[in-house]
């Protein structure tokens, strides 16, 4: 026989379950207050005394009290992802284990062997099919560099955008790295304003000021320039590599122009260089190193030359305008000559890293380049040489193939 219940307990029981309702909400009300006030909160509330700003290199570049200005060129790292990613064309009897980290490794023992005022990476900084995340990988890249607290300069090769960024992209983020004096785009001279309407990401330059108490040291002696030469490129139906286009060597021009024309000195008889000497740092090869012929070859010539089909005018461009000196490449890792065409200085930096492709028992190597000051009777004078030699990652750091690219006296 059922029980019916009365009224009232009809009437408590739904008290009852309003109250416990009630008071199920209230709990959960409390604890997302909690999770978001001690988790959430804490880490999307900006911690103002934490905020960290980019770390900004010592500048202007200037030479040393030695009248010196060195550069290691850093070419073909292809970082992958760190130490899950294993070295290429290496010997077994070389390492128990071999990866990027290697590749760290040797930079940092360069750095510190040589103390540069100026680090270059002439691309291919990230091999892009290798890099899960190009930012993460990016930051290793260039973790030794920036650990350093010397300046850093870096162009695009044609594997970087290989990954999560876009060149533009990886060029901006580039930039925005402590002690990084790259830039995406040059500037305007007249506009202060980034020059927008060029080919390319990373079409930049470098001024190098002359040495401290000299009366050149805030005067420009040394111009560096930095060119994107692109990726990959389709002509006439034919995927070759991209090349240096009009806009860039247009642009060029008018800075050479630009600088040539600061040399006015009010002491006419101090004897300084007719022209302010410039080098030139960019990833792919130009034709005529392919078509030579080149001659006074120092280093090892050992592949063939990989370069655009389009022959844009790079060399006569560099030629008329007469400051270049001397350009630095890489891409082709096998090859680490200079030679020299129609008068005009080039020089491999030879595959650095060791994820990038090489030949087994072939060691990894870098290149260094010395600016050097003349000097007057008591103080030092403008550009008078420019050296180069290589190092080898070989246990000992090899110093060998040291030559003179530039003197200012046999170029008369």
């Amino acid at each position: 026989m059922s029980v019916v219940a009365s009224p009232f307990e009809q009437s408590m029981e739904s008290v009852t379950l309003w109250i416990q309702s009630l008071l199920f909400f209230i709990f959960i009300i409390a604890t997302l207050y909690v999770v978001d006030t001690l988790i959430i909160s804490n880490r999307l509330t900006t911690d103002y005394q934490n905020i960290q700003l980019k770390k900004q290199p010592h500048l202007p570049l200037r030479f040393r009290s030695d009248g010196t200005f060195k550069i290691l060129q850093v070419a073909d790292m292809h970082y992958g992802n760190g130490i899950v990613t294993r070295c290429r064309d290496v010997l077994e009897s070389e390492f128990n284990y071999c990866s990027d980290l290697n590749t760290t490794h040797f930079l940092r023992k360069m750095i510190h062997i040589e103390k540069p005022d100026l680090i270059v990476f002439t691309g291919d900084n990230i091999f892009g099919s290798s890099a899960t995340d190009a930012a993460e990988s990016l930051f290793e890249v260039f973790a030794p560099a920036i650990e350093s607290g010397i300046p850093w300069a870096a162009v695009l090769g044609n594997h970087d955008q290989e990954s999560t960024m876009t060149r533009e992209e990886l060029m901006s983020f580039i930039s925005l790295m402590d002690y990084s004096v790259s830039q995406t785009f040059p500037m305007d001279p007249m506009k202060q304003l980034p020059m927008t309407n060029i080919d390319g990401f990373g079409n930049y330059n470098l001024e190098v000021r002359g040495a401290p108490g000299s009366y050149l040291s805030n005067s420009s002696v040394l111009n560096l320039y930095f060119l994107d030469s692109g990726d990959r490129a389709i002509v006439d139906g034919v995927r070759t590599y991209n090349w240096i286009r009009e806009s860039q060597l247009s642009w060029l021009r008018g800075l050479s122009k630009r600088f040539q024309g600061q040399w006015k000195l009010t002491d006419q008889s101090l004897e300084i260089p007719p022209l302010n000497p410039a080098l030139a740092f960019f990833h792919i090869p130009i034709p005529e190193i392919r078509q030579g012929p080149i001659k006074d070859i120092v280093g090892t010539y050992r592949e063939y030359v990989a370069c655009s089909l389009v022959n844009s005018g790079v060399l006569k461009t560099f030629i008329s305008m007469r400051d270049v000196k001397a350009f630095f490449i890489g891409h082709d890792h096998n090859n680490d000559y200079c030679g020299n065409l129609e008068g005009m200085w080039f020089c491999y930096g030879g595959g650095f890293g060791y994820h990038g492709y090489g030949v087994a028992g072939w060691p990894r190597r870098a290149r260094v380049i010395q600016a050097e000051l003349g000097k007057g009777k008591e103080v030092w004078m403008g550009m008078e040489k420019i050296r180069t030699w290589k190092r080898l990652d070989d246990g000992v750091l090899t110093k060998f193939d040291e030559q003179v690219l530039w003197d200012i006296h046999s170029s008369r």
